[in-house]
């Protein structure tokens, strides 16, 4: 046994830290207005749940047959085409800036009530979130990082906050008493039901997302074959415990048609708790943890890009650093300016979900079925201790299947988001093929 290796309880706890994000504190309202009922509802908190099981069991494999670093692109580039490689993981850039993008929003969403009094516009929302990313890309351009201690307070914070939620469970006397009546669905086409269902999953997959860097830990786990599957079924079941149960909460102290139009929902809960300082304390934590994963996603993307142009799949400018601060000056630009430009066209939370999760419908797909080609080229690595799982190929296609409907739902409640995404792509992948020609 080698004690270096990731165990049980450290690879459960890496699952969990990749997945609890910002999301909970705003999507359970995105998942309410998608809802027809709260069965859909809770529902697609419990599915989308699964299907992050099934993904995080499908990515941990592919890690462990191709454990190699650089993740995505060089998975691609063996399983399909180097231009496959390429569009992808540009396309993935810009997911990681549509969700850097959502997050801020977030926190403006919950910071704007304290700054301004009376009703605050979407366009002055998206402006406070575009002032967030100035902020930190000053930062991090001046070289001046957070320590990954002052980072820690990101996840003491969402922590916190998710207990002071759970807890409100447990005081019936918080509970909303007179809730607005919810629709039965006995009299809604199965059509109309499966609709609202997929918004509501488009919503829930944006929360449940991260678990796919589980990718990047294929060498590093002791005894996988037992570890991969034991910590992510611990982690995922951990994680769906906690968003249906702050769901709940939601669902029981604001009521479910209330949840639909109420804005700082976590504020809302913590005011109840603890009175108006409550809900002030509350709005100005959860700001502070937007800022840090805001930070963090400006730290480690231009990276990426550094690395995609040092094997020369990105322009050499991409390579740019500033070595008296240590700073990739060009990439930091650009992945800034990205997330300025879809906070600018895209200026409500539902509209940068939507682009974010089309976007990631397309990469999530298409690195999941690697395993399909993995599995036959690798046959080699069987029985020598890789983690190999159970219930292929069925894992793999629930989860493929999974975000091909709510990439289909996405086409149709909003196809100017997905004509967009597919366009981007699609010019990605000409681009390949330009700058290929180029240097012949």
């Amino acid at each position: 046994m080698n004690s270096n290796k990731l165990k049980l309880f450290d690879l459960t706890m890496i699952v969990i830290g990749l997945v609890i994000g910002m999301g909970i504190f705003r999507t359970s309202k995105d998942a309410a207005v998608a809802a027809i009922s709260p069965s859909i509802f809770f529902a697609a908190w419990a599915v989308g749940g699964f299907v992050a099981f099934c993904g995080a069991l499908t990515y941990a494999e592919i890690g462990s047959r191709y454990p190699v670093t650089g993740g995505y692109y060089k998975i691609f580039s063996t399983a399909y085409h180097p231009s496959i490689a390429f569009a992808i993981n540009c396309v993935i850039l810009i997911s990681n800036a549509a969700s850097l993008s959502g997050v801020a929003l977030i926190g403006a969403e919950y910071i704007s009530p304290l700054l301004l009094e009376g009703g605050v516009s979407d366009t002055t929302k998206s402006f406070i979130a575009m002032g967030a990313v100035l902020l930190f890309y000053g930062v991090n351009l001046m070289g001046l990082r957070m320590s990954s201690r002052t980072q820690n307070v990101l996840m003491v914070i969402k922590i916190s906050m998710l207990v002071v939620i759970i807890a409100s469970i447990f005081f019936p006397e918080l509970y909303n008493q007179a809730p607005l009546p919810t629709k039965s669905l006995e009299t809604v086409q199965w059509s109309a039901i499966l609709y609202s269902f997929g918004i509501a999953l488009k919503a829930t997959s944006f929360t449940y997302g991260g678990y796919q860097q589980s990718i990047n830990f294929g060498d590093e786990i002791d005894q996988p074959a037992k570890t991969v599957p034991r910590a992510i079924f611990i982690g995922i079941l951990v994680i769906i415990g906690l968003y249906m149960s702050a769901s709940y909460a939601y669902f029981k102290i604001i009521g479910f048609e209330e949840l639909k139009s109420t804005s700082g929902i976590a504020a809302i809960i913590a005011e109840k708790m603890f009175g108006p300082t409550g809900r002030y304390v509350a709005s100005i934590l959860l700001f502070v943890a937007v800022l840090a994963y805001v930070n963090v996603l400006l730290l480690s993307n231009p990276r990426v890009m550094y690395a995609m142009s040092e094997d020369g799949i990105l322009p050499k400018a991409f390579m740019k650093k500033d070595t008296t601060k240590d700073v990739l000056t060009v990439s930091l630009s650009v992945f800034a300016g990205i997330c300025i430009i879809v906070l600018f066209f895209a200026d409500t939370f539902d509209k940068i979900l939507s682009f974010s999760i089309f976007l990631d419908s397309i990469g999530m797909a298409t690195s999941a079925a690697t395993i399909f080609v993995l599995r036959k080229r690798t046959q080699h690595l069987d029985n020598t201790g890789i983690y190999k799982m159970k219930w292929y190929p069925i894992m793999p296609i629930i989860f493929i299947v999974n975000y091909l409907f709510v990439g289909t739902v996405i086409a149709f409640s909003n196809p100017n988001l997905a004509l967009v995404g597919t366009v981007v792509f699609l010019a990605f992948l000409a681009l390949y093929f330009l700058v290929i020609q180029k240097r012949k």
